[in-house]
This record gives structure tokens, C-alpha cells and sequence, in this order.
């Protein structure tokens, strides 16, 4: 039975995860698009591809981690959402409903589903935001922990680069 949670409440996962797989879901009422890279460099992270359309009753959005890949150095995963060209579209994730993230434990490469340990719903009206802090899982004394965040930012990837220290 997965776990439901709370913003700002914080997990540890399940030591016996190696391989998980973050679904993000919502429902909208206009298209938004993906931009940027479908896996890092190490090839811990995979992406599955952009939703255009969300509300599709199940995942929209589909992470792969690889917990045996992440290089030492990487403390922090960080989940996070954007709308591109928000401003020019007049978009942002106000249009957005029933929105959520899971953490699926995966039985091995081919597990596209996974066993959902935890969700966290974003319960919260994000009227003027275009990018979003969904979730982050870190490293802590060795272990991988899950953290609910949900906040949003106004101004969009430059925003939440800016959040993070990446330069843009």
C-alpha cells in the first residue's frame, strides 16, 4: 500500500529500491509542450517523452531512476515542471488540476508500471506560477529520501534555474 503525503512531509525510500520510476500526472485545459534533454549524462535519469495534453488517467509524465548509476557526487534529484513559452501562450498552472507525483518501485528494466510505495497530490492552486518544485529525492547517510515540495515559481525555467544556482 503506497503512502500518501503531505507538502514538506519527508521519507525515506525503501532500501530495497534500486530501480523507480516517478510518475507525474494532471488534467489541463490547454497544450503545453517539452523541451530539453530525455536523459543525463550518466544514464541514471530517462525520461519517456513529453504529454501534450495531460489527463490521460494515469501517468503524463514518466521519470526512470536508476539509483546504481547516480554518480557519487549527486546528493539531490530534483523533480521539477515548467510551462514552456508560458508567457507567450498565456498559460500558466492554475489551468492545471489533480496534479501528482508517485514513486513506483520498479522490478527490473522492462517494469514500466511499478508497485506505487508513495504519492504525493498537489493539492494547491498554482494561479500565477509556470514552474513547479514538485518533489526532490536526496541522499541522506547513504540512504535515498523523498521530500513533497510543491512550490511554484513565477518566470519559469529561468526562475527555477535561478531557485537551484544554474545559470541560464
Amino acid at each position: 500500500m503506497a503512502i500518501n503525503l503531505s507538502k514538506g512531509q519527508k521519507v525515506s525510500l525503501n532500501k530495497g529500491v534500486k530501480l523507480a520510476l516517478v510518475g507525474l500526472g494532471w488534467d489541463t485545459n490547454r497544450y503545453s509542450g517539452f523541451y530539453g534533454n530525455l536523459q543525463d549524462p550518466s544514464g541514471a535519469v530517462t525520461h519517456t517523452g513529453d504529454s501534450l495534453a495531460g489527463g490521460s488517467g494515469g501517468d503524463d509524465e514518466t521519470l526512470f531512476i536508476d539509483f546504481t548509476k547516480v554518480p557519487a557526487d549527486v546528493e539531490k534529484i530534483a523533480i521539477t515542471v515548467t510551462i514552456y513559452e508560458a508567457q507567450e501562450r498565456r498559460q500558466n498552472f492554475g489551468q492545471v488540476s489533480n496534479a501528482y507525483v508517485r514513486v513506483a518501485r520498479r522490478s527490473g528494466e522492462q517494469d514500466t508500471v511499478g508497485i506505487e510505495e508513495l504519492r504525493y497530490d498537489l493539492g494547491e492552486e498554482f494561479s500565477i506560477e509556470t514552474a513547479l518544485v514538485v518533489c526532490e529525492i536526496y541522499r541522506s547517510g547513504g540512504d535515498w529520501k523523498f521530500n513533497a515540495v510543491g512550490a511554484g515559481y513565477q518566470g519559469g525555467l529561468y526562475a527555477l534555474c535561478k531557485n537551484y544556482g544554474v545559470n541560464v
